[in-house]
């Protein structure tokens, strides 16, 4: 496993998201068992970094995250847990509630690192920061960041962080280079802000990448690896794909292990 070391903080580069478990916009307990077995396959592969928000399946991601932390016994001090607030719940006394029921939810004492999830228009960036800022203060959160911010509003946020703000989560992969050509990419870079990349493998693109195919099949990996290797040798990048499937979950770990060269890179300028 490769990481990023910032904030006295040493992050996998490649991280567990849970979009989809326990449902996507409700609670769907048909899929429990299912959701479970990948959230306790991807820790027994030794996935740290979890992530998830209030709106995954309306909470019940993050009770199912609860449930599979408990009883894989993992000390809690080992893991870094993510969560979000959602947009509609940017206001001062509501970010404090969300983040007390997320607290709740997985039955924890704090989260690592709590995002703004989207940005809303009209909100009171300030009035919302207030509340993150006293969250980190009082204990329940160690570090923030945002989710879905331009570069004005990341500036912004930057601002308005007491204790730094740790990342922007976006959605980054070979087909979407938006936070590239928005300069949001090299803000963080260059302020030692995470980027981390969600939806990091558009798959229907990767399978159809006749240069990724072939080099994967050189390589003797998957493309889905080679599109994670181009992620996570970036400086200040970081991803969190998800996937039910053991065996992908082991090979998205494995993709850190995959350096390119030079020549090799240049397959994936678009």
């Amino acid at each position: 496993m490769k990481y990023e070391t910032l904030h006295n903080l040493r992050i996998p580069k490649i991280g567990f998201g849970t979009w989809r478990i326990g449902g996507e916009n409700s609670p769907e307990p048909a899929l429990d068992d299912f959701s479970l077995a990948a959230l306790n396959s991807a820790l027994d592969l030794g996935y740290t970094h979890i992530d998830t928000a209030e709106a995954y399946a309306a909470g019940h991601a993050e009770e199912l995250i609860g449930r599979a932390t408990r009883t894989a016994m993992v000390d809690r001090e080992a893991l870094f847990i993510t969560s979000k607030v959602s947009p509609e719940h940017l206001a001062y006394e509501d970010v404090l509630r969300s983040c007390e029921n997320s607290l709740r939810r997985l039955g924890m004492e704090y989260v690592d690192l709590y995002l703004i999830h989207w940005p809303a228009r009209g909100m009171n960036l300030k009035e919302a920061f207030r509340a993150l800022n006293k969250l980190v203060k009082d204990g329940k959160v160690r570090h923030l960041g945002v989710s879905n911010f331009d570069l004005k509003l990341l500036k912004e946020a930057a601002a308005l962080s007491e204790t730094g703000l740790l990342t922007n989560q976006v959605s980054y992969s070979l087909p979407d280079r938006t936070c590239e050509q928005n300069g949001v990419l090299a803000y963080c870079q260059e302020n030692d802000i995470l980027l981390t990349a969600y939806s990091p493998v558009k798959r229907r693109f990767i399978r159809g990448d006749r240069p990724l195919k072939e080099l994967a099949k050189q390589r003797g990996v998957t493309t889905q690896q080679l599109a994670l290797a181009w992620l996570v040798r970036q400086p200040r990048v970081i991803t969190i794909p998800m996937s039910f499937d053991a065996q992908h979950q082991a090979e998205n770990l494995a993709a850190t292990a995959i350096n390119l060269s030079e020549s090799e890179l240049s397959l994936f300028v678009r």
